[in-house]
């Protein structure tokens, strides 16, 4: 999806990559897990300082908790990296077997976004300096809120990586390029 909008992706596993980047997605999958492992590798500190930094950043799902400030069902000691004045519940819409797709209204698109959840969280509260970037459209959690942006970071609650609209990312690429 990077690449279809124009920019060279490059995986980042250990700090002296992160050097090399300008900007950082962080996916989704166990943000417990990823919160560990960034840590053993001694990865978490310094990312944690290039986007506090402000590097750009997006966050996917699990990548959503890693930015916000706050969360709440974290693991005893989780800690974030920060970067969105959010409070973000993990597992908000579920278990695994509650995984489900949907469209969101993303504000800046001129149409729906059909969004795929995977045992997604969702933002509570956001902070005064945070733009909602998208919220569910129908069913039971319409109007929660489900994408967001503050400065040079964002982070949707679903995976648009799995999709074939590549407009979320396009979005990202062209707020790296104007950072």
């Amino acid at each position: 999806m990077l690449e279809a909008a124009g920019a060279v992706a490059v995986p980042v596993r250990r700090a002296s990559e992160l050097d090399a980047v300008d900007a950082i997605v962080i996916p989704g999958g166990e943000s417990t897990t990823m919160y560990k492992l960034a840590t053993i590798f001694e990865l978490f500190e310094p990312l944690q300082s290039r986007v506090a930094s402000g590097m750009p950043a997006l966050g996917t799902c699990a990548g959503m908790i890693m930015l916000a400030d706050t969360i709440e069902g974290g693991i005893d000691g989780q800690q974030t990296l920060g970067g969105l004045d959010v409070v973000v519940r993990r597992n908000a819409f579920g278990r695994q077997v509650d995984s489900f797709e949907t469209d969101v209204d993303f504000t800046p698109f001129d149409r729906p976004f059909h969004a795929l959840f995977i045992r997604a969280p969702w933002v509570e509260k956001v902070g005064a300096t945070v733009e909602i970037l998208a919220t569910v459209a129908a069913g039971p959690a319409v109007g929660r809120i489900v994408a967001v942006r503050q400065g040079s970071v964002m982070a949707t609650s679903f995976h648009p990586e799995i999709t074939q609209d590549d407009r979320v990312h396009r979005y990202f690429v062209d707020l790296v390029r104007s950072s």
